[in-house]
């Protein structure tokens, strides 16, 4: 029989594993702007209070077109903060979340999520 921690780390591990694509669960909010084999570049932009739907993203690059701050819920329950001003750049890893604007202004970001090693993508 399995006890309560072992259903609950099961439970963490497939909810991660299977997180969808953002385009997919917040498709009002995401929009994809090129794709290639290397690369997916979303457009995304919300208001403040909004929240998404869990997803994942690949290894991505996140520009911020606007102001904004926000919260990420990982799947573990942990919570980080994030606050861009205008033209800021962030690197993440692989990432699983859910996204809230708790500031006051709408969040604009553009995102490069990466599909390929470097070496692969050379022409």
């Amino acid at each position: 029989m399995l006890r309560a921690p072992t259903l609950a780390a099961a439970a963490l591990l497939a909810t991660s594993a299977f997180a969808q694509d953002a385009v997919q669960t917040d498709g009002d909010k995401y929009k994809v702007i090129l794709e290639n084999e290397c690369v997916r570049v979303l457009d995304y932009h919300d208001l403040p209070g909004e929240k998404t739907h869990q997803h994942k993203h690949p290894p991505f690059v996140l520009y911020a077109l606007s102001p904004f701050k926000r919260t990420l819920t990982l799947p573990d329950g942990k919570v980080l903060t994030r606050q861009f001003k205008e033209g800021d750049v962030m690197w993440s890893e692989e990432q699983t979340h859910v996204g809230e604007n708790i500031g006051q202004t709408p969040t604009h970001v553009v995102i490069m999520e990466l599909k390929k090693s470097s070496g692969e993508c050379t022409k």
